[in-house]
């Protein structure tokens, strides 16, 4: 019996698909999941959860709240079974209101609950700043008063000095400020004693003012978002991507 070659080519075998996970646990109001995204190169896939609701404002009582070693603990559980290299909890408040110490503690329940590695936003922040070498900043939040005063209370406590601060007051639907309310208050809050100027809270939009924000005020501009993720792609040895950033760049 002769064989006879196949009248088709056979296909080309198709390339396996390879991507690094890293899971997200957010607070319950979270709106900006496609902003974390436009961090993340090709070949890394985020895997969201989120905190289970409470009929809470956003204030010191929801800090307090989504604060709770346990509670982050839990939710963090949902996104291990994918297999997430890094466990990123997506929050600022949420982890700077319990101080140095509280935010260590999130970091370790989300280890203990099974994460390979974890980061915060407040930590990452910190790893930020120390990355490029300032101790003094101007901080924007959509915080009420309480709020944003602890937030320079954490940062005093790691060392950098807080130069000049200015909140929204906001208590809800942080995520639908404008790019031009945010632009004004970051402009009328910097000041010539600030190295750099951090915009706080992961619900309020900032990819696309960063890089123009930069260029005008000629410092570095750190955002929640940006932070948290140049963080943990950092945990997973990838690169953010964003063109005119400079944490990026550095």
């Amino acid at each position: 019996m002769t064989l006879r070659p196949p009248t088709h080519p056979l296909p080309a075998p198709v390339p396996r698909l390879l991507q690094t996970g890293i899971g997200v646990v957010a607070p319950y109001d979270f709106a900006l999941d496609r902003e974390l995204w436009r961090w993340v190169p090709d070949d890394v896939t985020l895997h969201f959860t989120r905190t289970p609701y409470a009929p809470l404002a956003a204030t010191v009582e929801m800090a307090l709240h989504i604060s709770d070693p346990e509670l982050i603990a839990r939710t963090a559980v949902n996104v291990l079974p994918v297999a997430p290299l890094a466990v990123a909890y997506a929050c600022t408040f949420g982890s700077f209101v319990g101080g140095l110490a509280g935010e260590a503690a999130l970091v370790d329940a989300m280890v203990a609950a099974g994460a390979p590695a974890a980061v915060t936003t407040s930590g990452a922040l910190l790893m930020a700043l120390r990355h490029l070498g300032i101790t003094r900043v101007a901080t924007v939040t959509p915080y009420t008063n309480d709020l944003t005063e602890g937030l320079t209370t954490f940062l005093a406590e790691a060392g950098v000095e807080v130069v000049a601060t200015a909140g929204l007051g906001l208590i809800a639907q942080i995520w639908a400020v404008p790019y031009e309310t945010t632009v004004e208050l970051v402009r009328s809050v910097d000041n010539p004693a600030a190295e750099a100027v951090f915009i706080s809270c992961t619900n309020l939009p900032t990819y696309d003012i960063i890089a123009g924000l930069e260029a005008t005020l000629g410092k570095p501009v750190l955002t929640a978002n940006q932070v948290t993720m140049w963080a943990a792609l950092d945990l997973v040895g990838h690169h953010p991507q964003g063109p005119g950033q400079r944490l990026l760049h550095t």
